[in-house]
């Protein structure tokens, strides 16, 4: 069993597999130019799984695959396989943008993915192309229709921005109800590499929106999961948000997260970072086990973000998933 230094199980770990987007979102990597970490700089599917294998005998149970855009990287379906098959049982999961799961989401399917998370901040083609950067809802809504059609578990995430598309934080929760989908709406996390001219909602502003037109009723947290869950006393639906500026979650939280170069992070918002690279390419399992350990150790108490004092974080976050 894992354990870090504050005494909580960790037995998350999300693994980001490449940097690349195909988007150019605003509160992401809006400036980010086409110009990228040199592929024989990426740990190769191989080596990341050698440190995936320590994670999972040490107690790691849930996985999720990131990016950038996990898409991009070729052969993801061999990846999922490779985990799918060391432990069938594993809670495997992966979050994208969605463009190309119409091709992709089968074969992901039969290696062993189980559940996509899938962005959605507008169901407005200009105003996804204003965020993005590119025309790519008519793809998107495709993609999550497919992947409901295969029967993999499917949750949509939404980033509320002031003056883009909050006035449609309702019409997407109405998209995701309809569909028997669980949406979260996330607050907008601070970082160097968004856009200066945008700004997010907190969530309890997020709340006040839904609240013009329901009654909802706090549910809690499932575990040791950031979403706090409510429901709509009107028709039973439930929906979550995630609000790091309140960092209440933190205490509980479970994950640690390893980048396409090897780098294992403590905490998504902190810069402080261990690699595993050269331990894992060399096939030196008890060096990167001590690494592992180290980073458990380090992993901080909470993230700095508030809601009164916000320090934007160096943290690329098309690098280590979000």
């Amino acid at each position: 069993m894992l354990i870090d230094g504050h005494g909580r199980r960790v037995n998350y770990l999300r693994v980001s597999v490449t940097e690349r987007c195909n988007f150019r979102c605003q509160y992401c990597m809006p400036e980010k130019p086409f110009s990228w970490v040199p592929q024989e700089n990426l740990l190769s599917f191989e080596d990341l799984f050698k440190f995936i294998r320590i994670a999972i005998d040490e107690g790691v149970d849930k996985i999720r695959i990131t990016g950038g855009e996990p898409l991009l990287r070729q052969d993801l379906d061999r990846f999922v396989a490779m985990i799918h098959g060391y432990k069938p049982d594993i809670d495997l999961a992966l979050t994208t943008n969605g463009y190309l799961l119409p091709e992709t989401a089968e074969r992901l399917r039969d290696a062993g993915l189980k559940r996509i998370n899938i962005s959605l901040d507008s169901l407005k083609p200009a105003v996804a192309a204003q965020i993005a950067q590119k025309n790519v809802l008519g793809k998107v809504l495709e993609g999550i229709d497919r992947a409901l059609e295969l029967g993999l578990g499917v949750k949509i995430n939404m980033v509320p921005l002031k003056g883009i598309n909050d006035g449609e934080i309702l019409d997407v929760l109405e998209y995701a109800r309809e569909r028997g989908i669980r949406i979260r709406f996330i607050e907008y996390m601070e970082n160097v590499h968004a856009s200066s001219e945008i700004r997010g909602l907190y969530g309890k502003e997020i709340l006040e929106r839904v609240k013009e037109r329901y009654t909802i009723h706090r549910l809690g947290r499932e575990g040791a999961s950031p979403s706090y869950n409510y429901e709509i006393e009107e028709n039973g639906y439930i929906f979550g948000l995630i609000d790091p500026h309140k960092h209440d979650f933190c205490e509980s939280c479970n994950r640690i997260r390893l980048t396409a170069e090897g780098h294992l992070i403590p905490c998504l918002y902190f810069d402080e970072a261990q690699s595993i690279a050269e331990a894992v390419r060399s096939g030196d399992v008890e060096s990167a086990a001590k690494i592992l350990g180290q980073v458990l150790a380090d992993k901080p108490k909470e993230n700095r973000w508030s809601e009164t004092e916000n320090e934007g974080s160096a943290r690329a976050f098309y690098e280590t998933g979000g």
